[in-house]
């Protein structure tokens, strides 16, 4: 039985701890996880520009904005995550953002997912480590949502015809991160509305 609210206050990173962690081990030729191959530090890089890209540019619409108002509870956001996931790059400062639109009713912690295997083993997608994942827990820390993630559900049906077409790993990334510069976080903000709109 995972205790999710031992993982969050023992294991658990603020979103900038998140992001100083990923900058350091760069800095050191490494990232997340036990792969450092030029390919994995490659992406990770990627990904640190567009952290920032997504981090300067969000805005959260007025649907977003007014599902946040009418939330009354506290609830904590536990998302599972690595340095080197592309989608996780693109969501998780959008997921930050909304953390800070709500004045202190939600916190933020993030985990590495090939540190708590059985955490994301507990949440696959199609029997797969997908991540991010974002798991909800109530003011006790206990798991009251689904997961959401590991991106929007139009985009999931997208990957899977690419990687039909094409094994180019570095092709279907392009069309990956292509889909999200044209989308401006919209599509994440849309599932994420229907998320936090069954909370109290």
């Amino acid at each position: 039985m995972l205790n999710y609210g031992n993982i969050f206050d023992s294991d658990g990173l603020d979103y900038t701890s998140y992001r100083e962690l990923v900058n350091k081990l760069l800095a050191e030729g490494k990232t997340t996880g036990p792969d450092d191959s030029d390919a994995m530090l490659h992406y990770t890089k990627m990904n640190v520009q567009r952290m920032n890209r997504v981090d300067k540019t969000t805005v959260l619409n007025d649907e977003m904005l007014k599902t946040i108002d009418q939330i009354k509870g506290n609830y904590h956001f536990l998302v599972i995550s690595e340095g080197w996931c592309g989608d996780a790059a693109q969501i998780v400062p959008v997921i930050n953002q909304i953390v800070l639109a709500s004045h202190g009713k939600f916190d933020l912690k993030l985990v590495l997912r090939d540190q708590h295997l059985p955490l994301i083993d507990a949440h696959l997608t199609n029997g797969g480590r997908a991540i991010p994942v974002l798991l909800i827990l109530d003011e006790n820390k206990e798991l009251v949502l689904p997961k959401w993630g590991p991106r929007p559900d139009i985009l999931q049906h997208l990957l899977a015809q690419w990687k039909k077409d094409s094994t180019d790993m570095m092709l279907i990334a392009e069309q990956l991160h292509g889909w999200y510069a044209k989308d401006k976080t919209q599509s994440t903000q849309a599932e994420l509305i229907q998320v936090l709109g069954k909370l109290k």
